[in-house]
């Protein structure tokens, strides 16, 4: 390959010196201060690095704005890049005070009613895809935005620096380039979603090699070692090797996918299968792989989920219902193996994971409420199944207990409702959530909408079984369609493509 080609895909001293001065002169030109978003990957390192590496040289009486590097920790990530994240913020924190530079550090986390094993175990929403992506803006957009704001509303303004690059992808490249027509300063371009935010990209034009290449080279400012982030990324690639490309058609390290461990938004986690193939020691993550696959089986998933929406309205398309949220024996399925798995992964894993929290306290608490409280599931199996698992009591000092009802009583209203109506699948539930129903309104004020309330225990659950509710709704729309009303025409199609379930699901889940 000759130098020509060489020189056209790395980067140069130059180039790097040149943006250096760069964000010097933007860091100097006012008092706004930075955000950095960190995921712990290469673009986000080498772009903090670039970062770092220019206000080294800036005199320290000059550093009077604060730079805040953010992390998310969505609390499923990968354990292995979660760690190597967690001691890369805690190395930069003291190397940053060590060296007097304006950096703090932040690790930002979801609200606790709104993790992954929250919404996926406790409400029952189906797993995250195409249609109903709902892990994304709940996990990672929003704690950033929360943050964001609040430093919007303490300064009026804020600069975002972040490592997108053009290269990723073409629909990257077309945003960026949109936005870049949008500049209101030189190189600074406007958020599309908040207002008083301006984004900073220094690494626009790198491709992946000038990415690696740079960080090669140039010593880690913090402390660490690039040659262990580049380790990382080698054994999350098939072939175990991250060469610093010269020909395209080479494999690059830079497509290894760092993030959630339970992702289900790709069909397989390639780079999780490549750790574990490649390394021994990394044979403790198996169970998480295999649990990720097992809930997220796609053939499976629509008998592991009611019939019914998870307000309790039917709908369908293709001469099917739509499922909604998992059913309740399938949820306490899967608690109960994730807490399997975290108790494995404590005593069998590697020592800095023996307190290792795949589910917090916290999250199980939430859960519980919801499963208590609002599903109406008054055996409160949680703290049972936690019990079994770990041998030890479930703390929740907050917990008001149910005097009037409680396991026992769960089970002789399961057997008297199989009993008499064996053929209603639903009874049992109208039952329970009636008689909770009743129980939980305790006020005069709030017993003015008791009717209303029993009411729409019914409704939701009036139904013999799926068949019975689909024969239903196919009732209800050709009477629509006989009267001349609008309907679903696509309930009256019979095609064998994979159904349209998630189109209304979104709206739903973002209201509840």
């Amino acid at each position: 390959m000759s130098n020509e080609k060489l020189n056209e895909i790395r980067i140069t001293k130059e180039e790097i010196e040149g943006l250096k001065e760069t964000i010097r002169n933007l860091y100097l030109a006012d008092d706004i201060p930075w955000v950095i978003g960190y995921s712990g990957g290469k673009d986000s390192t080498a772009t903090l690095q670039l970062v770092w590496l220019a206000l080294q040289e800036v005199d320290e009486w000059r550093l009077n704005k604060a730079v805040h590097i953010i992390n998310t920790d969505t609390l499923v990530e990968s354990p292995v890049i979660s760690k190597w994240v967690e001691n890369s913020l805690e190395v930069m924190q003291r190397a940053a005070n060590e060296q007097k530079l304006p950096f703090i550090t932040h690790r930002l986390t979801p609200e606790t009613n709104n993790t992954f094993w929250v919404n996926l175990i406790g409400r029952g929403y189906p797993f995250p895809r195409k249609k109903l992506r709902w892990c994304t803006d709940r996990l990672k957009i929003q704690p950033i935005n929360n943050f964001i704001k609040n430093k919007i509303a303490e300064h009026g303004e804020i600069i975002l620096i972040i490592g997108t690059r053009k290269a990723e992808s073409s629909n990257r490249a077309k945003t960026m380039a949109k936005y870049e027509k949008l500049r209101v300063r030189e190189l600074l371009s406007p958020n599309p979603t908040l207002a008083n935010e301006l984004v900073f990209s220094p690494l626009e034009n790198w491709k992946d090699d000038d990415v690696w290449i740079f960080l090669m080279q140039y010593k880690n400012p913090w402390g660490l070692s690039n040659h262990e982030l580049q380790t990382l990324y080698m054994s999350a690639t098939e072939d175990n090797e991250c060469p610093m490309m010269v020909d395209k058609d080479l494999p690059s390290c830079g497509k290894s996918r760092f993030g959630c461990w339970v992702c289900t938004m790709v069909e397989k986690d390639k780079s999780m299968e490549a750790m574990i193939a490649n390394d021994e020691e990394k044979s403790w993550m198996t169970p998480l792989l295999e649990f990720r696959n097992f809930f997220g089986d796609e053939e499976k998933d629509r008998s592991r989920r009611s019939f019914r929406k998870m307000q309790g309205h039917i709908t369908g398309t293709y001469e099917r219902l739509h499922h909604g949220p998992y059913l309740k024996e399938v949820r306490e399925e899967w608690l109960k193996k994730l807490l399997e798995i975290q108790l494995d992964i404590n005593q069998n894993g590697p020592e800095e994971f023996s307190n290792y929290e795949l589910i917090s306290m916290s999250e199980l608490r939430c859960i519980r409420r919801i499963w208590v409280n609002e599903k109406h599931e008054f055996d409160d199996s949680l703290p049972v199944i936690y019990k079994n698992v770990t041998g030890l009591d479930f703390d929740d000092p907050d917990w008001i207990t149910n005097e009037s009802f409680g396991k026992e009583e769960w089970d002789i209203l399961h057997q008297v409702c199989s009993e008499l109506y064996p053929e209603e699948e639903l009874s049992f539930e109208m039952m329970y959530s009636m008689i909770d129903t009743e129980v939980s309104i305790n006020s005069v004020n709030e017993r003015k909408g008791i009717l209303n309330a029993l009411e729409a225990c019914v409704k939701k659950t009036f139904y013999m079984n799926e068949d019975d509710a689909t024969a239903y709704y196919r009732e209800q729309l050709e009477r629509k369609k006989t009267m001349g009303g609008k309907y679903n025409e696509k309930f009256f199609v019979s095609i064998k493509v994979e159904s349209e379930e998630f189109e209304d699901v979104q709206t739903e889940v973002v209201e509840e």
